[in-house]
C-alpha cells in the first residue's frame, strides 16, 4: 500500500495503512507468535494466559479504534483505560522494551510502507510507556 503522502493519525488513515481489520489481525497474530518464540519476551509472555485467543482479540480490537477505525474494543468489552488495566502487573523498562521488540518484529513482517512502520512503532511507545509508569507508582 503506497501511503507516502498520507497523514497518519488523521481520521482513519492509520487504520487503513495498517490494512484495516484484516491487516491488524495479521499484525497481532505475528506479534503473539513472536512473543512465544523469542527469549527476550519470556517474562511478558508469562504475564498472559496460555490460550492467547482473548488477548489477540483484545489487542486487535484496541488497535482498530486506536488507529482511527471502528471502536471494536469498547463495543465488545466496554471502556478501556490501558494503564489501569495493566497496573496489577510488574512492568518495568525490560518488559516494556520486550513488548516493543515483539511489535517491531511483527511490524517488519507486514506489507506496510516504511514510513508507516516507523510511525506505528513511535506511536506504540506512548501507551507502552504509560503502562510502564502506571505499574511503577
Amino acid at each position: 500500500m503506497n501511503t507516502t503522502n498520507t497523514r497518519y493519525g488523521e481520521g482513519d488513515n492509520s487504520y487503513r495503512a495498517a490494512g484495516e481489520l484484516t491487516g491488524l489481525t495479521l499484525l497481532v497474530n505475528d506479534f503473539y507468535d513472536i512473543m512465544d518464540d523469542i527469549p527476550e519476551s519470556k517474562r511478558i509472555r508469562d504475564m498472559h494466559p496460555n490460550d492467547l485467543s482473548e488477548s489477540r482479540k483484545k489487542l486487535i480490537f484496541f488497535l482498530s479504534g486506536w488507529l482511527g477505525g471502528p471502536k471494536l474494543y469498547s463495543e465488545a468489552f466496554g471502556p478501556i483505560n490501558i494503564p489501569a488495566s495493566h497496573s496489577h502487573l510488574d512492568i518495568n523498562h525490560g518488559e516494556s522494551d520486550a513488548w516493543i521488540l515483539c511489535m517491531q518484529k511483527a511490524v517488519e513482517l507486514q506489507p506496510y510502507d516504511a514510513s508507516f512502520k516507523l510511525y506505528l512503532i513511535d506511536q506504540l511507545r506512548i501507551p507502552a510507556e504509560r503502562i510502564r509508569m502506571a505499574c511503577n507508582r
